[in-house]
């Protein structure tokens, strides 16, 4: 497969019109794609955004011809895995052959809002599994005009079908750090989606990713591999820090996540971080070219799309720089 770079357009740091602005600059200066997130609340009250991600999207596509993607929503807590399906379908039926679902087990602090129980990681990976197997159901039974009906442990669906179909349903990639989900989003999904991580951590997950898909029958090395690669690019090195330490610093906690439900919560724990807590998390530099090389670590790793966000409010700068410096001399 060949190498695409893609903007990671954060609706928690940017408005709406900012973000789809953003992304079409990005266009511009060589960027490809627009990996877009789910978020109804943003990580800290400083970032102080939080647009709906279809929207979003919707006016992205109108105003690029890249790829689109919500990374990653979750279909299985504030959403009925059937409105996912739909909001899928219809966005690729506007853009065809440009969009992809991608689908995560969810995050306390976007879930939690409409009341229901918050469950432990285990659950919140089987909703996901089964939502995707009601997706799955909608897709392939509406392209055949055919309604379709589940009954599962966490999901009802009556009979229905989807009204508004692409021709070719969107592919599902599902977003892990976890080995034990990785085989499985091989066995049930299109494609993977993760984070900048030691290589030898990601080396690990596609391993069992490759072995759950050889298991379903299908060939891994024709399914995509998507990482979302958070960094931060200024004019100096002090200023990147900074960036980090005011926008992002959520990118410096060294703890799972998925249970906080509050941006004032981790406003609080933001206190604690400190610039050695970025360390082997992100790469902090104003020099071009030590970005690139560390991107280029992952390519070299076998990822097929990467998605850059860059976490200071620099983003026309940053653009600029990195599409004149880095995009043209990383190789596949």
């Amino acid at each position: 497969m060949s190498l695409t770079v893609g903007y990671a357009a954060m609706l928690e740091q940017f408005g709406p019109r900012e973000a789809v602005d953003y992304t079409a600059l990005a266009e511009q200066h060589g960027f490809s794609g627009c990996m877009a997130a789910d978020h109804f609340q943003p990580w800290v009250p400083q970032q102080g955004q939080a647009a709906f991600v279809w929207n979003v999207l919707t006016a992205v596509g109108e105003r690029t011809t890249g790829d689109l993607g919500p990374g990653v929503t979750c279909p299985s807590f504030r959403f009925h895995p059937a409105v996912v399906a739909q909001a899928s379908a219809t966005l690729e039926a506007m853009y065809p052959g440009r969009h992809w679902l991608g689908l995560g087990s969810g995050e306390a602090l976007n879930e939690h809002v409409t009341g229901g129980y918050w469950p432990e990681a285990p659950e919140r990976i089987n909703r996901m599994f089964e939502a995707i197997e009601v997706i799955r159901k909608l897709f392939d039974g509406s392209l055949k005009g055919k309604d379709v009906k589940h009954r599962g442990e966490f999901f009802t669906l009556e009979s229905t079908r989807l009204w508004t179909m692409p021709e070719t349903a969107p592919p599902i990639l599902v977003a892990t750090a976890g080995p034990v989900t990785a085989k499985r989003a091989g066995r049930h999904a299109d494609g993977l989606i993760t984070v900048g991580a030691p290589l030898e951590k990601i080396g690990g997950l596609f391993d069992r990713f490759a072995e759950g898909a050889r298991e379903a029958g299908k060939d891994p090395d024709t399914m995509p591999r998507v990482l979302q690669l958070h960094l931060s690019w200024a004019a100096t090195d002090e200023e990147a820090l900074q960036n980090a330490l005011t926008e992002w610093p959520n990118g410096g906690m060294k703890f799972p996540k998925a249970d906080i439900r509050s941006p004032h919560d981790f406003a609080q724990m933001a206190r604690l971080v400190r610039p050695e807590d970025f360390e082997g998390r992100m790469v902090i530099s104003s020099d071009p070219d030590v970005h690139r090389a560390h991107i280029q670590r992952y390519v070299d790793l076998g990822f097929d799309r990467i998605y850059l966000h860059n976490v200071g409010r620099n983003q026309r700068e940053w653009l600029e720089v990195f599409g004149r410096e880095v995009l043209p001399r990383l190789s596949r």
